[in-house]
This record gives C-alpha cells, sequence and structure tokens, in this order.
C-alpha cells in the first residue's frame, strides 16, 4: 500500500498546523494503547493515524475535543447555584441587624404610608448599610444592632477562637 501523502489529509483537514496537532493526538492516543481503526500493516502510530484522518475512520471533531481536553489545566464546571447563597445573604443582613421585619413597628402594618417618608427611610436605611459594611470591613463590628443573644454567641466564639489561637502557638 502507498504511503500517505499530506495531500490525502489536507482535504479532510484543510490547516496544516491542525492536522499535525490531530496526527499528533491520535499517535499518542495509539502509542497509550488505543486500538487503530485500521490494519497496522508494519506502519508506525504517526503513519497510522495519518491514515486514519485520510480515509476518515476518525472523526477530526473528536480528535480536536480529546486535544482539547487534554491540554486545559483547569476544567471549568458549570455547577448550578444552591439556595446557600441566598441563605447566607439574608444572615448577613440579620446579623448586620438590617433585617427589614424588625425595623418596622407593628403598629404601623394598619396605616398607609406617606409619599415623603418613605424615601426618606429608604435613604437612611441605604446611609446605615453604607456605615456598618464600612465599620465591618474596617475590622470594627458594631453590637449594638445585633440582639443580645447573638451577641453573646459572638462573644464566645471569639472567646473560644482566641483561646485555640492562644494554644497552638504555645
Amino acid at each position: 500500500m502507498a504511503r500517505v501523502t499530506v495531500e490525502d489529509c489536507v482535504t479532510k483537514v484543510p490547516n496544516r498546523f491542525e492536522l499535525v496537532l490531530l496526527a499528533t493526538q491520535r499517535g499518542r492516543e495509539l502509542s497509550s494503547g488505543a486500538q487503530p481503526t485500521l490494519e497496522r500493516e508494519n506502519d508506525k502510530n504517526a503513519v497510522i493515524a495519518l491514515r486514519e484522518i485520510a480515509e476518515e475512520t476518525i472523526a477530526p471533531d473528536e480528535l480536536k475535543q480529546t486535544l482539547i481536553a487534554s491540554l486545559q489545566r483547569h476544567v471549568e464546571t458549570d455547577e448550578p447555584e444552591d439556595d446557600s447563597v441566598a441563605i447566607l445573604a439574608a444572615a448577613e443582613k440579620e446579623w448586620a441587624g438590617v433585617n427589614t421585619d424588625e425595623q418596622q413597628p407593628a403598629a404601623s402594618t394598619d396605616k398607609q404610608p406617606q409619599g415623603d417618608s418613605e424615601p426618606a427611610a429608604a435613604e437612611s436605611a441605604v446611609e446605615s448599610v453604607a456605615t456598618e459594611d464600612a465599620d465591618t470591613a474596617a475590622g470594627d463590628v458594631n453590637l449594638e444592632n445585633v440582639d443580645s443573644d447573638l451577641a453573646e454567641e459572638m462573644s464566645k466564639a471569639l472567646a473560644e477562637d482566641s483561646e485555640d489561637a492562644a494554644k497552638g502557638d504555645g
């Protein structure tokens, strides 16, 4: 049988550089133990890979995908986000004392809000959140807005952490 020429393969894969990459990938697969789709006929893996591409016994698109996968160092997976992000955001607001349920007095549910006071209340709420975020970013935590049970739990946790850190340093 005649040797495979590049011209036979270029009709299947027009870009010569891509042809070299694909043939190399298939040659590596054959060296790793993959079964050839053609008879070996005492040929080397590179020649078998070129013959497979020329005779279209293996799809160039499949080779291209395996080549890309073999060269990737980090494979991104699309995992659906669970509700933990929403739960964490709600908990963060509650810890910061910005929970809207606690801010509204019970008697106000019967009354209609006045037009001018609602935007002012919204602005003050935004300012208080911004101030608390800035304090938290600076490392200061204002415990006045957090109810007393949470404050006690936070104080205990901080004390335990500092005790653990002291034990680890010693």
